[in-house]
Parts: C-alpha cells; structure tokens; sequence
C-alpha cells in the first residue's frame, strides 16, 4: 500500500514551458474532431432498458458523422470498446458501423479492458494515426448492463486459477476492492457520503442548466412499459438516473451492500446504467485539408497496473504516471474527469494525488448518471470537451480504475 502512495505522489517539477509546448499546434497533432453521447439511462429501468447496445450504438455513430460533417469513408478505422457482450459485441458492432453509413472499406475492431475500454478505443485510434497508419478514426464505446449485466458476463476459473494465490484476486467483487479501499486508506462512510451527495449537486444543477444538451445525441428508440407491457416509442435526451435533492443525511440511511459494517452502498457507487459514446480523431494536417472541425487534441494516454483487491487506487498510479511523461504537475490540468466507480476510490485518487476537489467532475459523475462499463471512457471525453467551453478552461485529463487491478488517464487539450 505504501508503494502505490509513493508511485502516486511522485509528480513532475513544476515547469510552464511544458504548458506552452502543450498547447502548441503542429500538422502531425492528433486532434478530436467530435466527441459525443447518447444520454445515460438506468439499467433495467430506464430509457435504453429495451434498447440493445448496437442499437445506441448506430445511432450515435451516425450522429456524430451528422454533426461534424465528415465524409466516413475517410475514416481509415473505428474501434469500439465494450465489456459484457459475448465477443465485447464485435459482430453486431461492426453491422451498428454499417447502419450508420460507415462503408464496409473502413474496418472494425472490438476492444475490452473492463472500465477504460471506452478510453483504450480512442487511444487505439489515436496510436494508428500517430504511426501513420491511418488519418482518421472513430472511438468509441457501449454497453447495455439492462441486457448483458450478469454472472455470465465473466467465464468460469479453472482450478488452477481459481486456487492461484494472484489470479484469484480478480474475482473479488468490485463493491469487495471498494471496502478494501476504505478500509486501508481511511476513506470514512461520511467522507463517501460528502462526496457522492456533491456528485448528485453538481449534475443536477448542469442538467438544469442544460450543459449536458451539447454532447448528447437523442435517440428515438422503443420502451415497454413493465406493468402494462404496451410498446411505446419514446426520444431519449437526458440522463434518467439524477436523482434531485440528494444529501449526505439522506445517503446514510442507505444500508452497506456488501460487508455487513461496512461503508459502500448504492447510493455511493456507480449506476448500472446503458449508453454509448463516440470520439472522431484525425492528423491535424489532414483534419486541416479536410475542413473538418476541431475541438480538441487528444495528447497522451498511460496505463498502469495494481494489485487486483484495491483496483480502485488505479486514477492514483495513473494520473502521476501520465503527467510525469509529459512534463506536468496536478495543478497544471484544468479539469479532471475522473470515473466515479465508487465514491471511496475516486476520492481516494483524488486526495492522494492532492487534487483541488473544486478541479473534479464540475458536472457531476458516474454516481449521479450512470457508468455503462465499456462506454464510460468515450463519454468522459464527450462531456470534457463541453466542460472546457463551459468553464474556458484549456487542459484536461481524464482517468478511471479498472476490475482486475488496474488504472489509466489521458490529457487532452482544448483548442
């Protein structure tokens, strides 16, 4: 434990020539043409819940093409992360590209590495375009936890594994690594409590004032309803799972979901929630060529390793990791969109990185609105190019732990 918190408080001297050289434009940039979403719903309950993941799929594909104006066929390939369908849902993945107007030409590729998944898939384009292998690409993510959430999600250990004093450290439960969290770092159920209700705050307030309008693609889909079981078709816009008026006092008559004494619950983790998410990258010179929009630039992305029962720690290891490779400190970042897997990690990173508090989440986070495994990692860069006009701000980073022992965080820059 002491290991990850030296790791995790080993930043970079502070050095503003590395801001400047940050937010300089050269043609080989890798720049974000469009980042954006499909609202966030409740799973099992919610907007999506009769709605498969392809299909929220296809619909923010094709809205993110809509909206920036790109011809797909310059698109050289689109990666998608997803976590619980079989496969992470490639072949009814590819065919959602197909039905978004994606020509068969620009090839597809499924990738899962649990809660990053969304991130890694615009890290994948990102690399391709930085090799030169492409010019353009879609990342993106999704997940529908209504239908594919379940045991069957995570195949049987062999013996072997199962009795692998390591190995089996991945099948801890992840509300189990949030009570390890807890527990080793002191992270109190009231500190939880603070943090979550303050999550609620702010993404009620940024729905009222509509913020999340902009990175949100509506999707007319269909829903039934569960008692009368009449068939509906319904617009989806906005996030269903802020609930108003939440505080701490309220939080804490929740009871533990998963140790008896202990601190986590359902009102301080993450929602099971439905949705999707789209990035578009390009080489700047070739964005530039295209008269294409440019919103942002996708900078750097690290990922790291921890032990598997804190997994929650991950943000912690990665965050110094990747503003060490780039010459930054935690003060340099604007804005800090960090998963809120459970309210005892995300403060954890937040307050071992010493992070202002005030620099998280402006909008709220996964507590509030939902985390869809495999899409979480897109989103956070949805919302973040939002949040920097917003707040007029230049330097963000985005980050997030993953099951079996892991983290990762990327910067991206306005422009």
């Amino acid at each position: 434990m002491d290991r990850l918190s030296n790791l995790a408080s080993q930043l970079a001297p502070n050095d503003a020539s590395a801001v400047s050289k940050l937010l300089e434009k050269h043609p080989d940039d890798v720049v974000i043409v469009g980042a954006y979403r499909s609202a966030l719903t409740k799973g099992g309950k919610g907007g999506f819940k009769d709605t498969t993941a392809a299909d929220i799929l296809t619909a923010v594909l094709k809205g993110l093409i809509e909206r920036t104006g790109v011809d797909p066929k310059y698109l050289g390939d689109v990666c998608v992360g997803n976590v619980l369908a079989p496969g992470s849902g490639v072949t009814e993945h590819r065919a959602a590209c197909l039905a978004a107007g994606i020509p068969y030409s620009v090839p597809y590729i499924s990738i899962n590495r649990q809660c990053s998944s969304g991130l890694m898939s615009v890290d994948h384009i990102f690399k391709g375009i930085k090799t030169g292998d492409i010019d353009a690409g879609i990342g993106g993510g999704v997940e529908s936890m209504s239908i594919n959430f379940g045991p069957g999600s995570v195949s049987e250990f062999s013996d072997f594994l199962a009795n692998h004093e390591e190995g089996k450290k991945c099948l801890i439960p992840m509300g189990v690594t949030s009570e390890n969290v807890a527990e080793a770092y002191g992270v109190t159920r009231k500190m939880q409590d603070e943090f979550a209700a303050d999550s609620y705050r702010k993404a009620e307030a940024a729905q009222k004032a509509g913020k999340f309008k902009e990175e949100i693609i509506p999707i007319k889909t269909k829903f039934i309803d569960p008692k009368t079981e009449q068939v509906s078709e319904i617009v989806v816009s906005e996030d269903d799972g802020i609930r108003p008026g939440v505080t701490p006092e309220s939080l804490s008559k929740i009871r533990p979901a998963f140790k008896k004494d202990g601190t986590t619950h359902a009102g301080n983790a993450s929602q099971i929630s439905d949705g999707a998410a789209a990035v578009l990258l390009a080489r700047r010179s070739f964005a530039q060529k295209q008269g294409w929009p440019i919103v942002g630039k996708f900078v750097d992305c690290a990922v790291v390793g921890v032990p598997p029962e804190v997994m929650g720690v991950g943000p912690a290891v990665a965050i110094p990791a990747v503003l060490e490779r780039n010459g930054l400190t935690k003060d340099d970042v604007d804005i800090y969109e960090i998963n809120e897997a459970f309210a005892s990690q995300c403060l954890y990173s937040v307050l071992d990185c010493k992070i202002d508090p005030a620099k998280v989440n402006p909008n709220g986070g996964a507590i509030a609105f939902g985390h869809p495994l495999g899409c979480t990692g897109s989103r956070q860069i949805a919302t973040l190019i939002q949040e920097f006009k917003q707040y007029n701000k230049k330097i963000g980073l985005t980050s997030m732990c993953i099951g079996t022992g892991m983290g990762a965080a990327a910067i991206i820059t306005a422009e």
